[in-house]
C-alpha cells in the first residue's frame, strides 16, 4: 500500500469545493444526500468548511462485490427528505464506473427537485460512464484501486487519514 493524497491535500481540496459550492449556494439551503457508507468522512467535513446554511440526509446503495463492480445497484436506505423543488447536492465518496451516481441522479429525479448536482472527492475519468458531467470533483485519479478517508477494502481502511492505493498482494489478502 503507498500513499496517493496525503491529509493535507484532501484538506485543502475540501476547503476549496466547500467554497466554491458556497458560492454557488449563497442564496438558498440545499439538501446534502450523502451516498453511505464511503462518503460520511468526506461528507462531514465538506459540511463543516460550508459557509451556508444545508440540510443532511443519506441514501445506501450496494453494488460493489469485493473489489468489483456487481453490475447492479441496490438500493439499502432511501432519503427521508422531502425533495420536491428543492435544489440537491449528492455528495459521494468516489466515482468509479458509473453505474452507482447514474442510478441515483435518476432516481433522486424522479422526485421533480429543483436540481441536482454532483459533489465527488474522487473521479476516475478513465473508466466512469456518466450520462452528465460531476459539478464539483476534488481530484481526478486513475484507475487504480484505492482506501482511506472512508475508502474501504472489505469495510476496512475506512480510518486512514490520507488516501492510499492498494498493491494486488493487499487486495488478494
Amino acid at each position: 500500500m503507498k500513499e496517493f493524497l496525503s491529509e493535507q491535500a484532501i484538506r485543502d481540496r475540501v476547503r476549496e469545493m466547500a467554497a466554491e459550492i458556497s458560492k454557488d449556494y449563497s442564496d438558498h439551503a440545499p439538501i446534502f444526500v450523502g451516498i453511505l457508507n464511503g462518503s460520511f468522512i468526506f461528507m462531514a467535513d465538506l459540511l463543516r468548511e460550508l459557509t451556508v446554511d444545508s440540510e443532511v440526509d443519506f441514501l445506501k446503495v450496494s453494488s460493489y462485490d469485493g473489489t468489483e463492480s456487481s453490475g447492479t445497484v441496490h438500493l439499502l436506505k432511501d432519503i427521508s427528505a422531502e425533495i420536491t423543488g428543492r435544489d440537491i447536492i449528492i455528495v459521494e465518496d468516489i466515482i468509479d464506473s458509473g453505474l452507482t451516481i447514474n442510478f441515483i441522479v435518476r432516481r433522486l429525479k424522479e422526485s421533480d427537485p429543483s436540481s441536482v448536482a454532483v459533489a465527488t472527492l474522487l473521479f476516475k475519468k478513465e473508466v466512469a460512464q456518466l450520462n452528465f458531467d460531476p459539478d464539483y470533483i476534488g481530484f481526478t485519479i486513475p484507475p487504480d484501486f484505492v482506501v482511506g478517508y472512508g475508502l474501504d477494502h472489505n469495510q476496512k481502511m475506512r480510518n486512514l487519514r490520507n488516501i492510499c492505493v492498494l498493491d494486488q498482494e493487499d487486495i488478494a489478502a
